[in-house]
């Protein structure tokens, strides 16, 4: 494919493709999620959960439903409403742990990037405590919100978000990128 479209990248299914199909649309990914959270940290947050949901459920895409481009920014809008309800009851969750939002930088940028690539990230997840990976993977991989993982766990929503956040922030280490 000389110059494919974001169809064919996103039907190839190849590690390679999904890269290409993320390139071109990381920057305004990430512009209409700042635009509309006017948060920074947040948009980067959202948008590295929005890629992640694509990757993990491109098999679910279907050229003949749609653009490639209009199923992505749904998977974003979907991102963006549950952050959206969720707010309010994480920041409280927040000042309740004591935890600080964190700066994000231009690697932090960068290792969003290769996390979106797939292959380091999924062995990145492998090594992480199994209480870890499995938060990430419910919450950020297969879309579920807090409060039902916590449900299924038997536990508080503030301690799944603080293994999600632990275990980012163990992949975001092992990958380089300082905060």
């Amino acid at each position: 494919m000389d110059d494919p479209t974001d169809e064919e990248l996103l039907s190839a299914r190849d590690a390679v493709s999904f890269e290409q199909f993320y390139v071109r649309h990381v920057e305004a990914m990430l512009g209409y999620l700042a635009r509309r959270t006017a948060d920074p940290e947040l948009a980067a947050d959202l948008c590295a959960e929005t890629f992640a949901a694509a990757l993990s459920g491109r098999h679910r895409y279907r050229p003949d439903a749609g653009a490639a481009a209009a199923w992505l920014y749904g998977i974003g809008a979907k991102k963006l409403a549950d952050a959206q309800r969720r707010g309010y009851a994480e920041r409280r969750a927040r000042r309740r742990l004591g935890m600080e939002r964190i700066e994000l930088s231009e690697e932090d940028y960068a290792g969003i990037e290769r996390l979106g690539e797939g292959g380091e990230a999924r062995v990145m997840m492998e090594r992480l405590a199994p209480d870890q990976r499995d938060a990430i993977t419910a919450h950020v991989l297969e879309e579920r919100p807090y409060d039902q993982i916590a449900g299924e766990l038997e536990t508080s929503e503030a301690v799944v978000r603080k293994r999600v956040s632990r275990g980012l922030a163990a992949m975001r280490e092992r990958m380089g990128v300082r905060r």
